[in-house]
């Protein structure tokens, strides 16, 4: 099954006067269980691609599908509750509350979701914080937590609407490179269980983790290809 398609996908920005085609035509295909990284400098248009598939912005031209359904048409309310129910985000921030601890943190996008009460929400996200190994540090807040301890708290909270697809943007940026690798790893784990993920990166290092790869350039796509020999991190 297609999680997304994307087809002739195009953005414009008008800054002081000039047209920027920041997508020029993107057409685009993501399997469920991929594991997809988008590479390009400042400026390439990844960024505004993953704003894209993630609902936070919409193309002025072309079609986008989530799992068959057509997100390029819907209205700002149906927008919303595909980005509560069916996109996961992860942040170079991390974008955690302060003073509310890992499990309330992970909770958050159950107790937002609109017109579906949610049993037991402590229970699941419990259950997303066991996955990312957080099991022991629920009631610890952000501050209480080391950098690649708290992406592991934005992830377990990516997963606990069993999300279509995890969009993580930058997801390793703040963090050294021991911690980078544990962080891929367990991307890596998640995917390797069935779970889809597009990550945004600069760095090619990073997107050789992934199983396929786009390199963007002038808001157009100018390589797509497998990754033949994945790099695997280790825990």
């Amino acid at each position: 099954m297609k999680t997304i398609q994307l087809k002739n996908i195009k953005k414009t920005f008008h800054l002081g006067g000039e047209t920027v085609h920041a997508l020029d035509g993107i057409s685009l295909t993501v399997d469920r269980g991929d594991f997809l990284a988008i590479i390009g400098t400042s400026g390439s248009g990844k960024s505004t691609l993953m704003n894209i598939i993630g609902c936070l912005d919409q193309a002025d031209h072309g079609e986008y599908f989530l799992e068959g359904l057509k997100v390029s048409q819907m209205d700002k309310n149906a927008l919303s509750d595909i980005r509560n129910q069916r996109i996961g985000f992860v942040f170079q921030g991390y974008n955690l509350l302060a003073r509310t601890t890992a499990l309330e943190n992970v909770q958050l996008p159950l107790l937002y979701r609109r017109g579906k009460q949610i049993h037991h929400p402590d229970k699941r996200a419990k259950e997303a914080l066991d996955m990312v190994g957080l099991a022991k540090r629920i009631l610890h807040e952000p501050n209480q937590l080391s950098g690649g301890q708290q992406q592991r708290v934005a992830i377990a909270r990516a997963l606990v609407t069993d999300p279509a697809i995890i969009l993580a943007d930058e997801p390793t940026g703040n963090l050294d490179s021991r911690t980078t690798e544990e962080i891929l790893a367990l991307f890596q784990t998640l995917n390797d269980e069935g779970i889809t993920i597009v990550l945004v990166t600069h760095e090619m290092d990073v997107a050789e983790h992934a199983k396929r790869v786009i390199d963007m350039r002038d808001g157009r796509i100018i390589n797509n290809y497998e990754i033949a020999h994945r790099r695997y991190a280790s825990m």
